[in-house]
Parts: C-alpha cells; sequence; structure tokens
C-alpha cells in the first residue's frame, strides 16, 4: 500500500472551532515539527553545493550557496500543512523571496509550470504563478536558527499555501517545463496542485477516511 492509499484510509479528524478560517479541513494542529522525506539525509560540503535554474528560461544559471545569501534576505511568518494532516500554526523561515531570487539571478521563465528538484532525485511540479506570490522562499533558517539537516538544511523551498511535499528539501534546481508533468509523489497518487483548503490531497479521487501516521514520526 502506497502513501496516498494509507492516508485515505486515516480517520478524519475534527477542527477546533478556535481554528476555523485558518486551518484547512481534515488537519490537526500540532506544535511538533514532524520528519517525513524519502531516501537518507544528505551530507553536504557547501564549498562544492550548487543551485541550477535551467530549462525553459532564457539563460541558465548554477548559483553557489554563497550566492543565496548575498541576496536579501527575507523572514516570513506562515502556517504549513502537510498532506498527512498535521498542521503547525506561526513558523519563521529566513531566506530568499522567489521573486527576489529572479531579480537576483536576471533570469527570465519561459514557461507555465517549473520542476522543483531537491537531492535523492526527488521532484515536485508546481505552477510559476503558485511562486510568484509574496510569502515563497528559498529558505536556510527556522525560527531564528539554521535548517536542521532533516528538515532541509542547507537550502529548502516554502510554499505556505500549498501542501507541504511541494516546499522541496535539499533544493537543487528549478527546471522550466511546457507542461504540468507530475513529480515524485504526484506520480504516487497525490495530486497535481495540492491546496490545503481544497483538500487537493489526492489525484482524481474521492477522500477517504484519514488518521494521523503523522504522529508516529520523529520530529525537532
Amino acid at each position: 500500500m502506497n502513501k496516498a492509499d494509507r492516508i485515505k484510509r486515516m480517520k478524519t479528524p475534527e477542527i477546533d472551532p478556535k481554528y476555523e478560517g485558518r486551518v484547512p479541513p481534515g488537519q490537526v494542529v500540532t506544535e511538533r515539527f514532524p520528519i517525513l522525506h524519502e531516501g537518507d539525509v544528505p551530507e553536504y560540503n557547501l564549498e562544492e553545493w550548487t543551485l541550477r535554474v535551467f530549462g525553459l528560461v532564457d539563460k541558465e544559471v548554477t548559483l553557489s550557496y554563497q550566492d543565496i545569501l548575498d541576496m536579501p534576505q527575507t523572514t516570513v511568518k506562515c502556517d504549513i500543512h502537510c498532506v498527512t494532516r498535521w498542521t503547525r500554526l506561526d513558523n519563521e523561515f529566513t531566506g530568499v523571496l522567489f521573486t527576489d531570487f529572479l531579480k537576483a539571478v536576471g533570469v527570465e521563465l519561459k514557461s507555465k509550470y517549473i520542476m522543483l528538484h531537491g537531492d535523492n532525485d526527488y521532484t515536485s511540479n508546481i505552477e510559476v504563478k503558485d511562486l510568484l506570490r509574496d510569502d515563497i522562499l528559498l529558505a536556510h533558517s527556522f525560527n531564528g536558527e539554521p535548517l536542521t539537516a532533516k528538515h532541509g538544511y542547507p537550502l529548502r523551498l516554502v510554499v505556505p499555501h500549498l501542501y507541504f511535499w511541494k516546499s522541496v528539501k535539499w533544493l537543487r534546481g528549478f527546471e522550466g517545463i511546457d507542461e504540468n508533468h507530475p513529480g515524485f509523489w504526484e506520480q504516487n497518487g497525490f495530486h497535481l496542485r495540492g491546496d490545503p483548503f481544497k483538500e487537493e490531497r489526492f489525484s482524481g479521487e474521492d477522500l477517504g477516511i484519514p488518521e494521523d501516521e503523522w504522529v508516529h514520526k520523529d520530529y525537532d
């Protein structure tokens, strides 16, 4: 049974009325930051680390970690929502806004879609319009401290308005693509977009009855 099928079999939690309008349906608020990912946690030599912008763009760019740190830095306070049914409120991530990133690298996107690339051959598709909001961040820090390795150090994407699998850990590339091709989890039963308030958890199937597998995961 794959991850999407397991989530469908879970028991759907009820939302505390005090969170109504802020917490998407079917979510449980937690102060934990559960650790969920595929594959081993990468180890890095930051002198060799790179981030690529390639594919359907006017020019391809390869950046160093110092290049990212030299860009304008912003702290975004946001709520995050995982498809496995946990929500964590009032998180502060620090890094580079995607809109500032584009300006700094001087790249013009030539496509409506981006394939996000992370280490361990992880991918996730996203529409360009979802990256151009004012709270999308290439984050290196969480709540004033560097990200831990298990949460995506040295760099992760933060896309607060979509389920958190779109906030790719160990980010290594933005690839302009001509069609909305599915990434890793999207090929394994998850929705192409993933809007939490619309419960866009799964691809083309009615929601089942979920229960919280995340409570059994490690967390920071």
